[in-house]
């Protein structure tokens, strides 16, 4: 399998660096309003680092989240992840981050209809040139680890439980060695047995270097992977100091 070098940037420099961000939504449906929902976030993460995102509903654990896969534009401030200023990238080079670099395991699969399980989990390491059998190899892996029966790999998760799915989702995300990874609730709703295998990965990621940013709701996987929290309530612009 391809190692991606976790060395993008020089030893001392962290792999995610978030420097005075601040983001708004514009309600164009209620006269233009301008909603300020963050202001002034900075914060860093280092290789081998887990860093869990907290506050209340709505103080921006989600938006802040979007904003560093690319999803949200910001106001302003930057977004460093390695050598990418996300805040300011070109599309082209966020297609190029999220392909070798930054890794994403949302709370839903979104996937092509008909498109294999198998192929599914192996299409992050066959878009960066890993090798089809070695590609294979890890996907098949990856979903026996997380209990999805080998008669279901042929066939497509669009047509699997909603656990299925959350599964299927974890292997594609952990597939690739993603120096950087933004896990959204990746142990929601899931048994003690999968559970224990996605905390084991999450772990096993850290363990080879990768910067981590996760929203856990559930607060002993929270205690167990992460190294320390940030309260992005701090960041909202009436707490804001």
């Amino acid at each position: 399998m391809a190692v991606i070098d976790m060395t993008q940037t020089s030893s001392d420099t962290p792999m995610i660096r978030i420097e005075d961000l601040a983001k708004s939504f514009t309600l164009h449906n209620q006269g233009s309003a301008v909603i300020p929902v963050m202001q002034g976030a900075s914060f860093e993460v280092a290789a081998g680092e887990c860093v869990a995102l907290t506050g209340n509903s709505g103080a921006g654990k989600s938006t802040l989240m979007r904003m560093i896969y690319g999803n949200y534009l910001s106001q302003a401030g930057h977004i460093w992840v390695g050598e990418t200023d996300v805040a300011n990238a070109e599309p082209r080079e966020i297609i190029a981050l999220r392909r070798a670099t930054l890794g994403y395991v949302s709370q839903f699969l979104r996937v092509v209809p008909r498109v294999p399980t198998l192929e599914v989990v192996a299409e992050p390491l066959l878009a960066v040139g890993v090798a089809k059998e070695a590609a294979y190899a890890r996907a098949r892996d990856l979903l026996s680890r997380l209990n999805i029966p080998e008669t279901l790999w042929s066939l497509s998760p669009t047509t699997f439980s909603g656990g299925e799915q959350q599964r299927v989702n974890i292997a594609r995300g952990f597939a690739h060695t993603y120096p950087a990874m933004l896990l959204d609730e990746p142990t929601a709703s899931l048994d003690a047995t999968n559970r224990e295998t996605v905390l084991s990965l999450i772990e096993e990621a850290k363990a080879r270097g990768a910067a981590i940013i996760g929203i856990f709701h559930d607060a002993p996987a929270r205690d167990r992977v992460a190294d320390r929290e940030i309260d992005v309530s701090a960041f909202t612009p009436s707490r804001a100091a």
